[in-house]
């Protein structure tokens, strides 16, 4: 079955002259494929610098690209006549995520695809690059652990090997750095302590904080986790 369908694609006369039908079903099939692709990316998002009209120029960039490829054809003076009209174009806006850029050139060769008529390659394309997105995605392929952690507290008077608190974020942390150890001067015993942490796993991090704030003498306990801060 699959075979037939890809062997009917396949057979679709690809000659340089279109007609309307032809062009017709080009950008329908680049339309349809351009809002696959901006579902699986609004579907997929998970950063900060969401954008509407970014979703809804994948869907545009699709069709025309398709309709470019249409008006191409197979004359080489159009193809230098629509580089050079393009040139003078100046696109200002700055891609921040290089993912954003993946998608966009996705859509770019979907449309080429779409408006050349490949439809095999163009449908089989995008369908295996949103199986891909959607599996990294879900498996959140590339997040680094452990956690990196930052805890900050107050003690009164100095923290030693044998003390519970290191003792506490061994079993957490699959290691642990002093950055600073800091009087408060004010003419107390008061200590200001900050820790660079290496956390097992982040899901703990309240239990570890419960069994810190246990410790006699310990206050203004705070933990920040510097890699969600980080990754956007």
């Amino acid at each position: 079955m699959v075979d037939t369908i890809w062997q009917v694609l396949e057979e679709i006369p690809t000659t340089g002259l279109f007609s309307p039908l032809d062009i017709i079903v080009s950008l329908l099939v680049a339309f349809l494929l351009g809002q696959l692709l901006a579902w699986v990316y609004y579907a997929t998002h998970s950063g900060l610098s969401y954008s509407r009209s970014f979703v809804q120029s994948l869907i545009l960039i699709t069709v025309v690209v398709a309709m470019v490829m249409a008006v191409i054809g197979n004359s080489i003076i159009t193809a230098f006549g629509l580089m050079g009209a393009l040139a003078i174009i100046r696109f200002r806006n700055i891609i921040k995520d290089t993912r954003d850029v993946a998608f966009i050139f996705c859509a770019l060769v979907v449309g080429m695809a779409s408006g050349s008529q490949k439809y095999a390659t163009a449908i089989v394309g995008t369908l295996i690059l949103c199986v891909i997105v959607i599996y990294l995605y879900l498996t959140n392929f590339g997040m680094h652990q452990p956690h990196n952690g930052f805890l900050r507290f107050s003690f009164r008077g100095h923290i030693g090997p044998g003390h519970p608190i290191p003792k506490i974020l061994r079993r957490f942390c699959g290691s642990f750095t002093l950055i600073s150890a800091q009087d408060s001067g004010f003419g107390t015993s008061e200590v200001e302590y900050a820790y660079q942490l290496m956390i097992r796993n982040a899901a703990n991090n309240e239990q570890m904080l419960s069994e810190l704030n246990g410790v006699e003498g310990i206050e203004n306990i705070s933990l920040t986790m510097q890699e969600r801060l980080l990754e956007v």
